[in-house]
């Protein structure tokens, strides 16, 4: 986790330098960015009926109802605040457009993301470690705790995602092109992550 600073030039990032090299002001420490990002993501993905937020079947949400939800849990938090950190996210996990905000993806709550592109990928990934990768070549992929199941752009992503669970990463080779011909929706939810309801055997191997 990185502080986020502020350019005069280039506005919101993240790390100690702009990528001008200026080393611009301070506005969240990276310990207040863990926690805000953590309290969105969950507010957004698997909690909004808490705090009595009306969810449409895209995922979004009100801006302005959302950052009153976060200026009650924290007083230092404020929509510019909010916003630095959902503009610097380098896992794109936010959308925010037109008042309304987001999480592109690991959702629980029921959504359809229906206004979602089809993924155009041939090939998409999916990373695990090897005793859960013969059972899904053998009953397929579904989503856990979970509306979603996430598969990856590229294997080292999908390597990646997999290390959070295992030391030995097995990569799972999706034929996304077969699938979505025989009427399995996959959809994008950003250039690293596509999201399925499932993924039926036939289109699994390992790499």
């Amino acid at each position: 986790m990185e502080d986020i600073r502020v350019c005069p030039t280039h506005g919101f990032y993240r790390g100690e330098n702009c990528a001008c090299g200026y080393r611009g002001e301070l506005i969240l420490d990276k310990e207040r960015v863990e926690r805000l990002g953590r309290f969105i993501s969950g507010v957004l993905r698997h909690f909004p009926d808490k705090f009595r937020l009306e969810v449409d079947e895209n995922g979004w949400v009100s801006f302005e109802a959302l950052a009153r939800v976060v200026r009650r849990k924290y007083r230092w938090a404020n929509q510019w605040l909010i916003k630095a950190m959902v503009y610097t996210d380098k896992k794109n996990r936010y959308e925010l457009k037109n008042g309304r905000i987001r999480a592109r993806y690991g959702h629980s709550i029921k959504v359809k993301l229906s206004d979602y592109p089809p993924a155009e990928e041939d090939v998409l990934y999916y990373g695990t470690g090897e005793e859960e990768a013969h059972r899904l070549l053998e009953i397929g992929i579904k989503p856990v705790n979970q509306t979603f199941v996430h598969l990856s752009a590229s294997i080292e992503k999908s390597r990646e995602v997999a290390r959070l669970r295992t030391d030995e990463p097995i990569i799972l080779e999706i034929d996304a092109k077969s699938a979505r011909k025989n009427g399995v929706r996959i959809i994008k939810a950003n250039k690293f992550i596509a999201l399925a309801e499932e993924v039926p055997p036939e289109y699994i191997r390992l790499v």
